[in-house]
């Protein structure tokens, strides 16, 4: 099946376009997994489709009639995630004047989709280990138990039985999550998928702004498939989304404005201060010759050394905001705690500030 999503049927595993073999092969994997009860775990890069997968598994379900509530675990942290997962009565906590069902019994008889389930707190697992073995869930305020049956599809761009190993995900959770796996690849590895995506995305674009569906010049086409897509889908769909925008006529050519200088076969290596500290603290070797060996330093830094200094930079370009420096290290919290003590970084001065904004929302800015 490689035709444009029925509008009338926005979930089916229709909407997984493609002629790649593994499109072929999640979509033949949705029809067999959407017949079981099984938990589902959708492992891959961001940006490649997962809760889509997570939709259409649902919708092939004999749940489609019930609901499908997604619960971003990123963003569901601290003393907000028991309200917000498992509800709250009234009277609970200050401000709450009404009762919450909470995502769990909101989706009762239906699919609740975990989010990025790899980036919850190391202390908050047991909660959601406990209400995926007993199938019942305790309102912030209440003493009493819910039974809740709803279908599990948890989904996360990182390893977790690498994070399993280094502590920050725990294992009991892992195997309650993971009975049935699947796993999306990146753009870059399909991309004979491209042309049939874009046509599809440009269909969905001149539905949603009520004009003229515009196509893509064969050079255009030949152009997206050249590029490496580090954003995946997500970025294809902006860049086609640009080209609706920005372009004149029906026809959209490989010269537009939508498509930016970057989108290069092998563009450079982005820089910013963080990687630029990173090249002071790595092996320096002189450009290797055919007629001469490569001349190395005399004392070749280990992986733990390297590994010591970058943590040690980022901790002084965060002012020590262990939380900061996590997330430029995309790590999580307690596994850079862990590795502070290990490497005795422990001994803060006093913080003098925050950090600036724009490297921590987004570490790629010069």
């Amino acid at each position: 099946m490689t035709g444009v999503r029925n509008p009338l049927y926005p979930h089916a595993v229709d909407s997984i376009v493609g002629i790649s073999k593994w499109t072929q092969q999640i979509r033949e994997q949705i029809l067999e997994v959407s017949q079981h009860a099984s938990s589902v775990l959708i492992t891959g890069p961001s940006g490649t489709g997962k809760e889509l997968i997570a939709r259409a598994i649902h919708f092939h379900s004999s749940r489609a009639d019930k609901p499908f509530i997604p619960a971003d675990c990123a963003a569901t942290t601290g003393t907000l995630f028991a309200s917000h997962m498992f509800g709250h009565v009234k009277g609970a906590f200050t401000g709450a004047r009404n009762s919450s069902l909470g995502c769990f019994r909101a989706a009762d008889g239906g699919s609740i989709f975990l989010d990025e389930i790899g980036e919850l707190e190391l202390e908050l697992q047991p909660k959601l280990l406990r209400v995926l073995q007993q199938r019942t869930v305790v309102p912030v305020g209440s003493h009493e138990e819910t039974p809740v049956d709803v279908r599990i599809v948890a989904a996360t761009n990182r390893n977790l039985r690498d994070e399993i190993t280094s502590g920050g995900f725990r294992e009991d959770l892992f195997y309650r999550l993971n009975v049935v796996s699947l796993r999306t690849v990146p753009l870059c590895e399909r991309l004979e998928d491209i042309p049939i995506m874009s046509h599809h995305i440009l269909a969905k674009l001149a539905i949603r702004r009520g004009t003229p569906m515009k196509q893509l010049s064969e050079e255009a086409i030949r152009r997206l498939c050249s590029y490496h897509w580090p954003g995946n889908v997500r970025e294809l769909e902006n860049v086609l989304e640009r080209a609706v925008l920005f372009s004149k006529g029906e026809v959209i050519g490989p010269d537009a404005a939508l498509f930016p200088d970057e989108m290069d076969p092998n563009p450079p290596a982005p820089r910013n201060r963080l990687s630029d500290a990173w090249s002071k603290t790595a092996p320096q070797t002189e450009p290797e010759r055919k007629d001469t060996p490569p001349k190395y330093q005399q004392h070749w830094q280990s992986m733990e050394e390297v590994e010591r200094e970058h943590i040690r930079q980022t901790l002084e370009f965060t002012f020590y905001n262990q939380s900061a420096a996590a997330r430029l290290l995309k790590m999580h919290r307690n596994i850079l705690h862990r590795k502070i003590k290990k490497y005795s970084l422990d001994d803060f001065p006093p913080r003098r500030g925050r950090p600036p904004k724009s490297p921590i929302s987004d570490p790629q800015q010069p």
